[in-house]
């Protein structure tokens, strides 16, 4: 069962070919990968996905429901959670508040109600903030710096933080956006844990982009690669690793042990 499929979609900007009839099925529990060069298209895809980005063609269903046209809150309150590539957190804001937001499609309190802070308001957020203490916080490890400000994080645990707000929603589709650029190996493994965990003892399955080869290969169920916004190889990990067409968008006419030796994950860098 597919709980997401991207049919024929294609984005321009002005001259410039983002995506070209791009097919995808993301089947429901699993982890599914998105990889290929820079300027492939990856992100371009996300965002089509989330919505950010309207393609002119094509279109994007979930859950059977066809949401091309939806615009990006509504899409979240359908189930769908993504992290950005560029960490998106209020910098001034404690890492509470920042993950609280995360829940607002949750909400079911009316405006005036809202506004006032009466006590229908004032009740649910109470019990959405128990929630994401009792089941975020303590799932990613980071009720210890609950009351610190973002600004004041180091950047990894600042990635752990927009990981929890997008849990806060509950989303049944996680989108994440190379979930560990920039981050040391202890920091990636950590990484690789949580969303392994989120995948089996939250059953949301997982969309990611992703430039690490060695964790894409070890725990995705699934992966898709893109080069200059086409869908040149999909398959298992072990099939898209030998594939001659991805060995050519990485490496041209390199060395092709070379290029399978880093997506096996030999080379991975620290």
């Amino acid at each position: 069962m597919h709980i997401l499929s991207v049919d024929g979609l294609t984005l321009s900007f002005g001259g410039v070919h983002a995506l070209r009839g791009v097919d995808m099925q993301v089947a429901k529990g699993s982890i599914t990968a998105v990889i290929g060069p820079n300027g492939a298209g990856k992100t371009s895809l996300f965002n089509s996905i989330s919505g950010f980005y309207r393609p002119q063609e094509g279109r994007v269903v979930f859950q059977g429901e066809d949401i091309t046209r939806l615009r990006p809150p509504h899409r979240a309150a359908l189930g769908i959670g993504r992290t950005f590539q560029n960490i998106a957190l209020f910098r001034g804001m404690t890492v509470l508040d920042n993950v609280k937001l995360g829940a607002h499609v949750r909400m079911r309190t009316g405006l005036l109600s809202a506004l006032w802070y009466l006590g229908k308001a004032r009740r649910e957020e109470a019990e959405i903030r128990k929630q994401i203490e009792r089941e975020v916080f303590d799932f990613l490890e980071i009720d210890h710096i609950r009351r610190h400000p973002v600004a004041n994080l180091p950047y990894g645990l600042q990635k752990r933080v927009e990981l929890a707000r997008a849990l806060a929603m509950r989303p049944k589709l996680l989108m994440l956006d190379e979930p560990v650029a920039g981050m040391n190996r202890e920091e990636k493994e950590d990484m690789a844990r949580f969303i392994l965990d989120v995948k089996e003892q939250w059953d949301t399955t997982v969309l990611m982009v992703e430039h690490d080869m060695g964790m894409v290969m070890d725990i995705s169920d699934q992966v898709y690669v893109l080069n200059f916004g086409q869908l040149i190889a999909a398959g298992k990990p072990s099939e898209v690793q030998a594939n001659p067409e991805v060995i050519k968008a990485y490496l041209g006419s390199g060395d092709i042990h070379s290029l399978r030796q880093r997506l096996g994950g030999k080379t991975r860098a620290a």
